[in-house]
């Protein structure tokens, strides 16, 4: 039996060994259709879960293993075009310890049937010093074999999955939707009817989230599974 044990480990980590160094390979199977006629009404975002007035900002604010973080989101009046679809363009600026380290604009747009897509970002990465350090992160559907993904499916239901952003070994980040009907306690108040999804990457494996979103708000509240960080909305301006 012991033999028989020794065996088993050791077929089994020859296949461990064989799956980490098998090459990834671009998922060819995801060609998402995002024809013009279908985003009609491409800026006019009235998805419950996504909603992005023109000007309104978002701040969250959490603790991490560096320090505090906030992070500041806004919608801009103009707009660009991707795949000729029209999108909006939301500014993302994140601080840690005071300190500007990234500001992104991301690109989204909304389809007929109420889904709205991430066509992609426009990154500055900044060292502490506050000088650019990179445009890593930087994506954009149509460009260099990337395609858009899903950011909030129309109707979310518990067990939907979806790509947020594919950008085969640069942007990946994937979704699922666990629960519908959530309800949702911050410092900010009480939240119903929430859904909370999980998200991951495989260009990160040991990296999991949770995030929260309410209905006519949006993003609420998200947790790093890991490392126990959470971040949570505090201000809507």
């Amino acid at each position: 039996m012991k033999q028989l044990l020794l065996l088993l480990t050791a077929s089994l980590l020859l296949q461990l060994s064989c799956k980490k160094d098998t090459p990834r390979k671009i998922d060819s199977t995801y060609k998402p259709d995002v024809s013009v006629s279908k985003f009609i009404n491409s800026t006019n975002i009235t998805n419950p879960y996504f909603p992005v007035a023109v000007g309104k900002k978002y701040i969250y604010e959490g603790q991490s293993g560096d320090g505090p973080e906030r992070i500041e989101e806004q919608r801009l009046t103009s707009t660009k075009t991707i795949l000729g679809i029209t999108c909006i363009i939301v500014n993302f600026k994140a601080y840690l310890n005071g300190k500007l380290i990234e500001e992104a604009w991301d690109w989204y747009a909304q389809d007929n049937d109420g889904n709205v897509w991430y066509f992609g970002e426009d990154v500055d990465n900044y060292n502490t010093d506050g000088t650019l350090k990179d445009h890593g992160g930087s994506w954009q559907a149509g460009v260099d074999g990337a395609q858009p993904g899903t950011i909030m499916p129309a109707n979310p239901q518990a067990g939907t999955k979806y790509r947020e952003e594919y950008y085969f070994n640069h942007a990946e980040d994937e979704a699922e939707i666990l629960e519908t009907g959530v309800t949702v306690t911050i410092p900010l108040g009480t939240y119903t009817n929430c859904i909370k999804t999980k998200n991951w990457t495989d260009l990160e494996p040991d990296v999991t989230e949770y995030k929260y979103y309410a209905p006519g708000v949006g993003l609420v509240k998200e947790e790093n599974v890991a490392d126990k960080e959470v971040i949570t909305l505090i201000a809507i301006q």
